[in-house]
């Protein structure tokens, strides 16, 4: 199934969404599946509002990976002005079985380096803010042992 997901940023901080499922937790962008007759760009406008509970601009198409399964992904750019995100739910999941536990605006050093991988595919490199700050990166590596 298509998924549509946005990077919202406000200077050098990414609206991030943390999850938690199976005990694990992780930071991703706001997004989610494009449901039947929908366009990914509403998609993404539609899961920005549902978990952060504010309304947005599309800027631009940021980037568009299909994978070898039938998946694909795609990123928009979104403008949401002065708007304050909030934490927000997932319509399709009930009460108690919530997995969106908090929404942040956080840097690339505060984003845990498995998680802001995804960010690279999802087009951050094409933000000029967000590649000048990776230019004066080191080169020591950080893989994990």
């Amino acid at each position: 199934m298509p998924r549509a997901q946005c990077i919202v940023h406000r200077g050098a901080k990414i609206l991030m969404v943390k999850h938690r499922e199976d005990n694990q937790e992780y930071w991703c962008l706001p997004g989610g599946a494009v449901e039947p007759g929908e366009t990914p760009e509403h998609a993404a406008l539609r899961e920005l509002e549902e978990e952060c509970g504010v309304q947005g601009k599309p800027i631009r198409q940021l980037s568009y990976h299909e994978y070898g399964d039938g998946e694909s992904t795609v990123t928009f750019l979104i403008d949401i002005g002065t708007q304050n995100p909030r934490k927000g739910n997932d319509p399709e999941l009930g009460r108690d079985q919530q997995i969106l536990t908090e929404v942040a605006w956080l840097s690339l050093k505060e984003i845990p380096e498995r998680d802001r991988a995804f960010l690279w595919a999802g087009g951050l490199l094409g933000m000029p803010q967000f590649f000048s700050e990776i230019e004066k990166w080191g080169d020591d590596k950080s893989y994990p042992e």
